[in-house]
């Protein structure tokens, strides 16, 4: 009875002391000076990678591939977090190309995303401010998407090395933005749960200025919806009568839509591509397509134009005799950030800095901002002069927006705290989704720009990992502030997949060629070097 005793209460002995030793772990605080230094530390792990920041920047601007399609490249970056001791989970939301990498255990979770996938037809050689196709015709990274995964990975494994120094408790999950190009995942990853039990996310994006911001930061929301017309085909000189053309269809589908622009507010942006018209002249389409993008500033008026653009079609469709189908291919809300999470990573952005800029960088900057006729000033009345060298002030809700772009990072934000870091890995003053904007994508301009935004991340980290008070105010500001009056409200339903074809004949088309330029580190320093480019090469030979 009394060895019993005993054994008992060497057990509640040995749990209080377990249990006391967890919250010791849990609960370790930091003076400021302690974070100061640990930031220096920070900062000086993540410079002492960035060797590793150009490759990874380097490479995935070679694969240059398109939304769905990104196979190389998600190979090549769930190797690098697999070697540093991440796990994956493959496959995710049922998108072949998506993933979730995860590494540590415990509270907070933070998560980190930037997204991949790259544009149609921008094809170009980095490091020369004139046209110049890697393969004439090929995709390529006329965004810059290809520097974003080399600044949160980068960020997270010095942080995950200073974690398991300092014994730190938390989770680190890191994501890609597949498809960002067509609004086309990141509302099914939160459909499927994959940010249930999430903390806070930080997301990067390439730009030419290095900031945050938060609150409404005025862009527009969407739908991307294909419009799928069936008709009966018939001969078109022989007996034209007897057919029902669906490319009528979509013709009268595009008039009607363009009569109803002019009953839209302002802040409405609508485009549309035919992406199929039929097969031959002397042929009646049986069948036709068109692609919508339906913007607008609130979740009410995306639907509303969503349902004006329904009925136009089922007109359309009555007055050709024909049927139509519609699919939803994408999806992104209005973006709204996060202030607590801003004003740190803002913070921060101020202790980094901006890059060093030298005159290699300014020429091909200048260059390229002659050749696409940049204006003078961009949106906030700053010049556009070659490459920023001073922070811009921190940024919150805009009193009032015209509307524009779209990102589905937007659908994360409004499920949880969430910020996007702006790094300057880009040239200002370009036109966006142009192969222009891809001519510094593989240059010191990406490879600085990426490394600050690396170390900026990884300091954003490290206060989210330290301050519980941080995590709690930027709930506190989520649930009292973003979400008071607006719910979220997915525009997809639990029955939508994700529109994984797209892009496949086009990526395929292109894929043997492309294959033929990948970058290869183990011969060529960069892959200006591998392209035989001098750097910076401002006018044509």
């Amino acid at each position: 009875m009394n060895k019993y005793l005993f054994s008992v209460k060497t057990f509640f002995v040995l749990a209080i002391v377990l249990l006391c030793s967890m919250q010791t772990k849990a609960q370790k605080k930091y003076t400021e000076k302690d974070l100061a230094a640990l930031k220096q530390t920070l900062m000086q792990t993540v410079a002492g990678k960035s060797k590793e920041v150009q490759v990874m920047v380097d490479q995935i601007f070679s694969f240059a591939e398109l939304g769905f399609q990104e196979v190389e490249t998600s190979k090549y970056i769930t190797s690098v977090l697999t070697k540093n001791g991440f796990t994956v989970e493959n496959g995710i939301s049922n998108v072949p190309t998506a993933w979730m990498a995860k590494w540590g255990s415990g509270s907070p979770v933070i998560a980190l995303g930037s997204d991949v996938d790259c544009i149609p037809k921008a094809s170009q050689k980095p490091g020369v401010a004139y046209k110049a196709p890697i393969v004439e015709g090929a995709p390529g990274h006329g965004e810059g998407h290809n520097s974003g995964q080399a600044v949160i990975i980068y960020a997270a494994i010095a942080m995950k090395e200073l974690m398991e120094r300092e014994k730190l408790p938390g989770t680190i999950l890191i994501w890609p933005g597949i498809a960002e190009e067509l609004v086309g995942t990141k509302a099914w990853y939160v459909r499927d749960g994959y940010f249930k039990n999430v903390d806070a996310c930080i997301f990067t994006h390439v730009s030419g200025d290095f900031n945050s911001s938060y609150g409404d930061n005025g862009g527009n929301g969407l739908v991307s919806v294909r419009f799928d017309f069936e008709g009966e085909a018939a001969h078109a000189a022989g007996q034209p009568w007897r057919a029902k053309s669906a490319l009528d269809a979509v013709e009268l589908m595009n008039v009607g839509w363009n009569f109803k622009r002019e009953h839209l507010k302002p802040t409405n942006r609508s485009h549309y591509v035919i992406v199929d018209g039929g097969d031959q002249p002397n042929v009646v389409p049986s069948k036709a397509s068109v692609w919508y993008y339906f913007r607008e500033r609130t979740y009410e008026d995306i639907k509303m134009n969503y349902e004006s653009g329904i009925k136009i079609a089922e007109g359309a469709a009555m007055m050709t005799n024909t049927k139509v189908t519609h699919q939803m291919l994408g999806t992104a809300w209005p973006g709204h950030f996060n202030k607590p999470l801003a004003e740190a990573m803002y913070a921060n952005i101020k202790k980094v800095g901006m890059p060093t800029w030298d005159e290699k960088d300014i020429a091909l900057a200048k260059g390229v901002q002659a050749l696409v006729e940049a204006p003078k000033k961009d949106q906030q009345g700053n010049p556009i002069d070659g490459l920023k060298n001073t922070i811009d002030s921190l940024k919150g809700s805009v009193a009032f927006s015209w509307g524009g772009g779209s990102d589905d990072i937007a659908d994360i934000s409004w499920n949880l705290p969430t910020i996007v870091l702006r790094y300057p890995a880009n040239i200002p003053g370009t036109k966006g989704h142009h192969w222009a904007d891809a001519i510094a994508m593989a240059t010191p301009i990406a490879h600085k720009g990426s490394l600050v935004g690396a170390e900026a991340t990884a300091m954003t980290l490290l206060d989210l990992f330290t301050k519980p008070s941080l995590v709690a105010d930027a709930k506190k500001y989520f649930k009292e502030v973003q979400t008071k009056e607006t719910q979220y409200i997915p525009f997809i339903t639990k029955d939508d997949p994700p529109a994984i074809h797209l892009n496949k004949e086009i990526q395929g088309a292109y894929r043997s060629q492309l294959e033929k330029f990948y970058y290869d580190p183990s011969k060529f320093g960069t892959y200006l070097e591998q392209l035989g480019v001098t750097y910076p090469t401002v006018k044509k030979p």
